[in-house]
């Protein structure tokens, strides 16, 4: 199809994202000239583009008035009634796309998207027209990107898997490949919050604008500091170790005050408690996930709440160890003090994501 430049200007604005100025230059052509096919079909990808579904669908019919049996129309028309939830419709008049040009890939990419949903649908066959896409455009990302949506709902792994594989071989940085393998490394069986956390790390260099990836790093970092708070109850269980905090029956408790080497030595255990436990972890993390672990810090309440609760349980082994108590009854209350409501929050938390 011949295209007016009129057209071809509105093409050039609605790919930037100005769609009143291409809908104003597409009214002007299209009052000089109502039978302009490519004219109706661009107006109905700027409705489409600007979410005015309604107006998409209008422009469409006036567009496949002019030309039943034009492949570009049907697809187009397809779109819109997609984009209005016109399931039916819009397999019919993908169908008839088909029929009309069985060699081209896109209504066999959008039926193995949409069969599934049809009154006749079959995920299987949602499956095979996802594969005739990828046969036709075997170079094209967008089939590939059909076939695996078609691949999920039919619950076929391999096909799946193969299918990532293929989008990062032709594109690199295909968003949907990097997501989905990302995803499914960090679901793998042992894998922790550290490395979980730098796998997202390395894919978001891949796709920084990913809100998926960016989500999946902010939940890695806050089970990385929900951590520390376990780290805290080990020294509150060192600290009431060495004071003794609850002498067995039977046995003669330890004399207090504990001596003031005894109380040193525990600042040492803790000092190898946070050193082994946090800091060596934290050096150790990407640069990424380091100035995401300060972010979260900033932007999540549960990210700060974590760790005002791993620095209560700290204050309380500290008070423990180091204040030369005379009687176990004050060490006993800050002991409870540190354990308890910690320990309460780490199961009432654990679905928190920052």
């Amino acid at each position: 199809m011949s295209q007016h430049p009129q057209v071809a200007r509105a093409e050039a604005l609605v790919d930037l994202g100005r769609y009143d100025e291409a809908k104003a230059v597409l009214a002007a052509r299209l009052q000089e000239d109502p039978t302009d096919l490519p004219g109706w079909l661009e107006l109905t990808r700027c409705h489409l583009a600007a979410k005015e579904t309604d107006q998409a669908v209008e422009a469409s019919e006036e567009a496949l008035k002019l030309a039943p049996e034009e492949y570009a129309a049907l697809h187009m028309r397809a779109r819109a009634l997609r984009q209005a939830g016109r399931m039916e419709e819009t397999g019919a008049a993908l169908r008839q796309a088909i029929r009309v040009d069985p060699h081209r890939w896109t209504a066999y990419a959008t039926l193995a998207e949409i069969q599934p949903w049809l009154s006749d649908g079959d995920r299987q066959e949602g499956l095979r027209f996802g594969r005739e896409a990828v046969r036709l455009a075997p170079e094209e990302p967008l089939a590939y990107e059909s076939l695996y949506k078609a691949a999920l709902i039919a619950g076929d792994h391999e096909v799946g898997r193969w299918t990532l594989t293929e989008l990062r071989r032709l594109d690199p940085t295909n968003a949907l490949a990097v997501v989905m393998q990302t995803d499914d490394a960090v679901r793998s069986p042992g894998v922790k919050a550290a490395a979980a956390a730098d796998l997202y790390a390395d894919a978001l260099t891949t796709v920084p604008d990913s809100p998926w990836l960016r989500g999946g790093l902010d939940g890695a970092t806050y089970r990385l500091l929900r951590g520390t708070r376990w780290l805290a109850l080990l020294c509150v269980a060192a600290a009431g170790a060495m004071v003794d905090v609850f002498p067995k029956e039977g046995e003669v408790p330890r004399e207090l005050p504990i001596p003031l080497g005894n109380r040193l030595w525990v600042l040492v255990v803790m000092a190898a408690i946070w050193a082994f436990g946090a800091w060596r972890r934290y050096r150790k993390l990407r640069a990424g996930v380091q100035l995401n672990v300060r972010s979260l810090i900033r932007r999540g309440r549960w990210s700060r709440i974590v760790l005002a609760q791993a620095a209560w349980a700290m204050l309380c082994a500290l008070l423990i160890s180091q204040v030369p108590w005379t009687t176990r009854t004050p060490s006993q209350a800050l002991f409870w003090a540190g354990i308890v409501p910690t320990l309460a929050t780490i199961w009432f938390d654990r679905k928190k994501k920052r």
